[in-house]
């Protein structure tokens, strides 16, 4: 990685609106919305139910075009892409984890890894290699033959964390990722999410929790479709 790309935001949003809907009946969940994110950096999106930031992190994430605006990943704007370009970029180069885990429940904590592997067209003979890795950073490998029902609310978030990162993506996107955990669970994950960034990761997470405010390098707090403040 030259000194230029080192330098050059991993991401940013310019002049980024959302609208659901058409003419009276509809719903502007973004209003233009700006942002720019260095790499290697824990950054929250803070705001209420319908604030609009669990949209915004769609939008980063590559998981929806806004209607207005547009979102450059190192420089390349994905909000043009056509949809399967956009499926390739976030399967090779983007992490996604869920409030709810969203494990396979009839696969082990090791193919939960493998498959989120699998789909991001990693080749065959590292599957077991990366995702033994990945259970390791987030300290379940020991436990990788247990299925998610078979593991607390804080392992399974965890497998889905392990998942999320076995590829190397360069920037992780989390939603609510500690919702559905204690404060103890909760603070678990932040841990880990602070070391994937001292690893290099660049990492997104919408959030509530105030306490998270306290631990993040970057806070965007969202209203009513709008950023209006950064700290």
């Amino acid at each position: 990685m030259n000194v230029q790309e080192t330098q050059m935001p991993i991401l940013q949003a310019i002049g980024v609106m959302r609208t659901f809907g058409k003419g009276t009946g509809a719903v502007h969940a973004l209003r233009g919305a700006n942002l720019s994110i260095p790499r290697g950096r824990l950054v929250a999106l803070r705001g209420r139910s319908g604030s609009g930031k669990t949209t915004l992190l769609n939008l980063l994430g590559a998981l929806d075009r806004p209607t207005e605006g547009a979102v450059y990943l190192e420089g390349l704007e994905i909000s043009s892409l056509t949809e399967r370009r956009r499926d390739e970029i976030r399967r090779k180069h983007i992490g996604l984890i869920f409030q709810s885990f969203a494990l396979v429940p009839y696969m082990s904590a090791y193919e939960n890894v493998e498959f989120g592997l699998r789909i991001s067209g990693v080749h065959p003979n590292q599957y077991r290699k990366l995702a033994e890795e990945a259970l390791e950073f987030v300290g379940l490998k020991p436990r990788m033959k247990h299925r998610p029902y078979e593991l607390s609310g804080g392992e399974q978030q965890r497998v889905a964390i392990a998942r999320a990162i076995a590829h190397r993506p360069k920037l992780i996107l989390a939603d609510e990722p500690t919702a559905e955990l204690d404060s103890r669970m909760g603070l678990q994950v932040l841990k880990l999410f602070k070391d994937l960034v001292q690893e290099g990761m660049t990492i997104i997470l919408t959030t509530h929790d105030p306490a998270i405010m306290e631990i993040v390098d970057e806070v965007y707090s969202l209203e009513d479709g709008t950023i209006v403040d950064e700290g």
